[in-house]
């Protein structure tokens, strides 16, 4: 069990690519924190991990609100003392028109969720990384993050900025020995929201590709700070 006695936390693990990671890590023998704003998918997902012999706990967090995530700090340090891994996978797409037909709500929400979120779960749980001299913080990003994305501006700009976030903050928290990560899938078979392609499911990456990914980074010896993955539904890892 590579991964015993560490904790580990993932945002949007009620569904898809967070479901997806959630388990592998907990196959792996991490504690996962499942965390979202749906207790009831969290709930689910929790039974299943426990059924197959892992471990993890069901909390609630909106991503949206400061409070809520200092909060889920608060009784993560009491209870746990801990974070070793934190996986800032949960994410929003926009509805698919062009950006100047875009109402700055939506432009707001996105952007709340995609990139400010991130950077509240980064604030809230470093610390913990901080004092134990070790931690790695994974980003799931996209390649809309690397390409041109057309009436997808907005999205694509949060995971642009997802990518210049990563590699920043892995030249800060450098001498404290944690890494920093980020994953860029192409078009995954998820019920995404605000994803409405009709491409073939079959075609696309499947969750389970990001979380092998994600699998194969925490337990590699680090060679650097800081890793970038891409991967494209023609190649699958």
């Amino acid at each position: 069990m590579e991964l015993a006695g560490q904790l580990a936390v993932v945002t949007g693990a009620g569904r898809g690519i967070g479901e997806a990671i959630s388990k592998r890590l907990a196959s792996m023998g991490a504690f996962v924190m499942l965390v979202a704003r749906d207790m009831e998918r969290l709930e689910r997902v929790q039974r299943e991990i426990q059924s197959s012999g892992g471990s993890a706990q069901a909390a609630q967090l909106d991503l949206l609100n400061e409070q809520s995530i200092a909060k889920f700090a608060e009784n993560l340090c009491a209870h746990h003392g801990r974070c070793d891994i934190l996986v800032n996978n949960a994410a929003i797409g926009s509805t698919g028109t062009p950006l100047h037909e875009m109402p700055p709500a939506e432009w707001d929400r996105l952007m709340a969720t995609n990139l400010r979120g991130p950077y509240l779960m980064i604030r809230a749980l470093t610390p913990m990384m901080i004092a134990a001299k070790s931690g790695h913080i994974i980003n799931i990003s996209s390649l809309a993050g690397h390409n041109p994305l057309p009436r997808g501006a907005a999205y694509s700009a949060s995971k642009w900025g997802l990518n210049g976030l990563t590699y920043s903050v892995a030249e800060e928290l450098r001498p404290h020995n944690i890494r920093v990560s980020v994953i860029a899938p192409g078009s995954t078979n998820t019920r995404f929201e605000g994803q409405g392609d009709r491409k073939d499911p079959n075609k696309k990456i499947q969750p389970d590709d990001v979380g092998r990914i994600v699998a194969m980074l925490v337990t590699q010896a680090p060679q650097s700070f800081i890793s970038e993955v891409l991967i494209r539904p023609t190649q699958k890892p």
